[in-house]
This record gives C-alpha cells, sequence and structure tokens, in this order.
C-alpha cells in the first residue's frame, strides 16, 4: 500500500474515532468541498492568466529560485529587528525557543559583506547597464512603498543567515498575533470615493473584498480595481504566511517539523478566496520579477568569483523563463485617471504602514519574515508604478532586491505546499469513498434480509415458530450483519478489533493442537510434575471399573497382588528413584 495512502487511512480512522457521530458521507462531502477550494480553475481574476498556467510556470521557475536563495546574496540579510512598535506598547513578547533569530558571525559571512571590505564594495551595476539599481544613497522616498530601513542604522546591524532562520511555525500566537493582522485590516481602509461605504460597514479590508468578489467573473460591484488589489494583495500574504505554518508544523509530540493537514484545513482549506488571493500575489510578483529581469542579467553581483557565475546562471534561468511566460498582470489599467491617481498615494501610504506594522510582531523570527515578505512586496509595487517604462530611473538598495527575491521564492513555497495538500485531501477522499462504498453495500444487505425475512414472517404466520423461517425459504447468515451500524465509525473500529482477537485465538488453539497431535508440544516441568502425581494417586482407580450385564460401570473389589496394581506400584517406585 502506498505510504501516502496508508498515512490517509490512518488520519481518517483517528479521525472518524474522535469524531463522534459524524458519518464517512458527511465527512466526505465536507472534504470535497475544501478540495474544491484549493483547486481553482479558469482565469484569475484581475490578471491575464489562468491558475493552471501559473502552476506550470512556478513549477518551472522554483527549481531556479530555490537555488539562488542559497547562494551568499541572497542569503545573507540585515533588517532592523529593533526599531520598535509606533501604534502600541508591544508587552507580548515570544518566550518561545523557536522565536528567536540567530544572527550571522563574522567569519560565516563571505569576504565581500564583512565590515572590513564593506566600504569598498560597488552596489552599481556594472559600466554598460543602463540603470544604477544598487545606489548607496538611496533613502525613503515618494517612490517606496514600503518604509527602507536607514542605511546608518543598518551599519551596527549584524547580517542573518535565512537558511539557518527558517520560515516555520514558533509557537507564537494569540492575541498579540491576532492584534497585528486585526490591525494590518482594520486600519488601512481607503477614505471616500467609491466603496467607501463597504470599508465602513464591511468590517475594513474583509468587508471590501467580500463585495468584490461576490460577483465572480464581474466587475467586482462598487469596489474598484485598485482598492480590490491591494485587498488580494494583503490577503495573498497572509494565506501565504498561513501556509507555511502549515507546511511546517511542529510536531510536539515528536519534536518533529511536519506537515499539519487539519492547519491547512482551518486556516485556508475552507476559503477559497484566500486560496484564490495567493494565486494572485504569485501572479504580481512574477510581473515585476519579469519587469525587472532584463536587467538582473547585467548586474555585477556582489560576491565571490564562484558566486558569481552561479548566480549568473541561476538568475539566466529564471528571467529566460518569466520571459517565456504568457502575460500575467497589466499594471497600466491602474491608476490611470485623475480621480485614481489620489488613491495611489493612499495605497502607497497603507503598504507603508503595514510596514511599520510588522515591527510590533511580538516573535523575532515572525518579524524578520513578515518585514522580508511585506519589503519583497513593497519592491514589487515600486518596480510596477514608481518608474513606467523608463529604467534609468530604477533605484533598489540590495535589501530590497533580496527581499524580492526571498518574498517571491516564499510564495512560490506556498503554491507547491497547496498542492501538496490537496494529494493529501484526494488520498483522504479515496478512503473515505471506499468507507462509504463498504457502508452503503453493508446497510443494503441489511435491509434486503430484514424486508425478507418480514415477508416470510407475515406469509407463515399460521404455521408453528419452529417451521416458520424454513417454510418461508430463507436461510440464515452464518454472520448476522443486520445489527451493525455501518455508518458509526466507533463500532466499526470496535468490531473491527473484535474480529482480529477471535482470529487470534481461534488460530493459535488450531496451532497448540496441532503441536499437541505430532508431540512437539511443550509442558513445562510444574505441569509434568502435577500431572504425575494426579495419576499416581488416581491411577488404580480407573481401572477398577467393570461393567456388569445391565452396562453399568461398577467397582471391582481390588485384589492383593493384582498385576495392575503391582504394575502401578513399580511406576511409582521407578519415578521415585
Amino acid at each position: 500500500m502506498n505510504a501516502s495512502i496508508l498515512a490517509s487511512l490512518l488520519a481518517v480512522v483517528a479521525s472518524a474515532a474522535s469524531s463522534g457521530t459524524s458519518s464517512p458521507l458527511s465527512k466526505l462531502s465536507a472534504l470535497q468541498d475544501i478540495s474544491e477550494s484549493c483547486s481553482p480553475s479558469g482565469v484569475i481574476q484581475d490578471a491575464c492568466c489562468e491558475y493552471k498556467t501559473i502552476e506550470q510556470v512556478n513549477n518551472e521557475i522554483a527549481p531556479y529560485l530555490d537555488d539562488l536563495v542559497k547562494t551568499s546574496f541572497f542569503r545573507y540579510v540585515k533588517i532592523d529587528l529593533n526599531r520598535g512598535c509606533n501604534f502600541w506598547k508591544e508587552d507580548g513578547l515570544c518566550i518561545q525557543e523557536g522565536c528567536a533569530v540567530e544572527p550571522a558571525s563574522e567569519n560565516d559571512l563571505p569576504k565581500e559583506l564583512r565590515s572590513s571590505t564593506l566600504s569598498s564594495v560597488d552596489y552599481s551595476l556594472s559600466n554598460d547597464a543602463s540603470f544604477p539599481i544598487f545606489n548607496k544613497k538611496c533613502q525613503f522616498n515618494e517612490n517606496d512603498f514600503c518604509v527602507i530601513d536607514d542605511p546608518n542604522v543598518l551599519q551596527d546591524i549584524p547580517y542573518v543567515n535565512l537558511l539557518k532562520n527558517p520560515e516555520r511555525f514558533t509557537g507564537y500566537a494569540g492575541d498579540s498575533a491576532a492584534r497585528v493582522w486585526g490591525a494590518i485590516y482594520k486600519e488601512n481602509c481607503f477614505d471616500g470615493g467609491v466603496g467607501d461605504n463597504v470599508a465602513k460597514e464591511g468590517g475594513g479590508l474583509s468587508g471590501l473584498l467580500r463585495q468584490g468578489m461576490d460577483k465572480v467573473g464581474g466587475d467586482g460591484g462598487d469596489v474598484c480595481m485598485e482598492k480590490r488589489v491591494f485587498y488580494r494583495l494583503v490577503s495573498g500574504l497572509h494565506s501565504s504566511i498561513s501556509t507555511h505554518i502549515c507546511d511546517q508544523f511542529l510536531n510536539q509530540k515528536t519534536g518533529k517539523w511536519e506537515r499539519n493537514l487539519d492547519c491547512f484545513k482551518y486556516r485556508l482549506g475552507k476559503f477559497p478566496d484566500r486560496i484564490q488571493n495567493m494565486y494572485f500575489t504569485y501572479v504580481v510578483l512574477l510581473r515585476a520579477i519579469t519587469k525587472l529581469s532584463p536587467y538582473l542579467e547585467s548586474n555585477s553581483w556582489c560576491s565571490s568569483a564562484s558566486d558569481k557565475k552561479r548566480i549568473a546562471s541561476l538568475v539566466k534561468g529564471i528571467v529566460e523563463k518569466t520571459l517565456s511566460c504568457p502575460p500575467t498582470f497589466d499594471e497600466s489599467v491602474m491608476f490611470t485617471d485623475h480621480a485614481t491617481q489620489s488613491l495611489k498615494e493612499e495605497f502607497k501610504n497603507h503598504f507603508r504602514n503595514i510596514s511599520l506594522i510588522m515591527d510590533c510582531v511580538g516573535c523575532e523570527k515572525c518579524r524578520l519574515w513578515g518585514k522580508i515578505q511585506i519589503t519583497g512586496l513593497g519592491t514589487a509595487l515600486k518596480i510596477l508604478f514608481s518608474f513606467g517604462d523608463d529604467p534609468s530611473q530604477y533605484r533598489l538598495t540590495r535589501t530590497e532586491l533580496v527581499s524580492l527575491i526571498n518574498g517571491f521564492n516564499r510564495i512560490s513555497n506556498s503554491l507547491r505546499a497547496v498542492e501538496r495538500f490537496r494529494g493529501r485531501i484526494k488520498d483522504q477522499e479515496a478512503v473515505l469513498l471506499e468507507l462509504t462504498s463498504a457502508s452503503s453495500s453493508s446497510s443494503s444487505s441489511s435491509a434486503s434480509f430484514s424486508s425478507s425475512a418480514a415477508s416470510s414472517a407475515s406469509e407463515s404466520a399460521s404455521s408453528s415458530t419452529t417451521n416458520s423461517v424454513k417454510d418461508a425459504g430463507i436461510q440464515k447468515p452464518i454472520i448476522d450483519l443486520s445489527y451493525t451500524d455501518f455508518n458509526d465509525p466507533k463500532k466499526i473500529v470496535k468490531w473491527g478489533i473484535g474480529l482480529l482477537i477471535t482470529v487470534v485465538g481461534f488460530v493459535s488453539i488450531v496451532y497448540k493442537g496441532y503441536q499437541n497431535h505430532v508431540g512437539t508440544y511443550k509442558v513445562s516441568e510444574s505441569a509434568k510434575e502435577v500431572s504425575d502425581a494426579s495419576f499416581a494417586n488416581n491411577g488404580n482407580k480407573l481401572g477398577d471399573e467393570v461393567e456388569n450385564t445391565s452396562g453399568v460401570f461398577v467397582k471391582e473389589k481390588e485384589k492383593p497382588g493384582s498385576p495392575r496394581k503391582e504394575g502401578v506400584k513399580k511406576r511409582t517406585n521407578n519415578k521415585k528413584k
């Protein structure tokens, strides 16, 4: 049996045993709904491509991304994790061991990133490049969609090796985590204009998207595309982070990291819009990488000679894949008129606000990855909306580029995790289908037997009770399962255990009988002594009965010196010797 199917069978049985009265049929229906939510199809709303196309593109690009984020340039980053929360006093710091971030030591860093040589690093593109992608004097300005850490502050902050601080479940949860996401969703509503009533009456950004997504395939009701895109990006980022947590979940009983299917069902499986928004966020990031890709190949990467070649090769592979894929997102349709131009500033301010809210995350590792991913998303929006098609105006810091690539890799991993969870759900569906089919067959057989018995009883009412079944022509089954409720998983498990015990006991009895027959059955010494003593005391009584003429056994009077008596004495004496 396939290991994944066996795991799914055990999960279904355990779930059935703990769920009480839930039948396999009801569980199958709920699981099919989740499976449908995890398998979106058709054209992605607000995009130019289909879900199937994005999955194909992601499977082609993912191997390059996985290797690229392992290189020295993209695995080391400086992030200010001690900027402090500007919105409330954060006193819910995570005390879990997994929350801590391990800084990289100076000796582990590549030579090009060490403090002694950092002042001589050339952050500009090669001379034949058309724009300076790494400008050390870059500061926070009107083109930025997120708050960039102050370069002067970063000089005193150690690098972090992202490979040694992976994003996964750390145990950080509760009021502190809920407060962060609550602030992100409730404090970033758009002011005035079309759709403002939705934000006020529908619960912030959640209400904004609900109206926009209620009309599948429509224009989103009263919500303009700019506002809808903003919410979908935030929701997609949130969904991606939730997927990472479920895909790398710590089993506190075994101490191992594993995929938690129940976590995925609870956080995402029941909400098709969350998974759809995650695909949409991938589309926007992919479009930004595509727009930037011609200039990534020209860059002289700040790394060792061997690593430079490897980075150049991986970047080339990503560029070729992104340029070969069909159009994914058209940013030119956004912020086109005077009314929507005012939304652009709100758009930027809201993303900057979210990047500041990330400083309020109590878990240090969660704060690290939250800031990296919101910075990566802000960098993508900066590429799409801040400079138009004039590459000479592009300005990106090293932190922005590292965050863009790592953020893109994280959402790429999320889409692949959805596919893995989808496979697990399909396996559980197959198991439940078998249980449901077996239950239906048993119920049908029981109903048929009961109906036949009732009909026979009415036909033979005048006959005697002893012959009624025989006269009706009903063959009684060897094992009567008519009273077994196959819709109750608990009874199925108990019935199976009872059957297993019965079979094992029967086989054990037959085997011991066979050993006794061939003379290989071993009897313990204590049992032998008891048997011999019993024979010695009672053996002379076994032959003292003779059958009289009436066929009744009567005891024969013992005669001294009889052969039988003497024989018993001899055997007893021999054993004593």
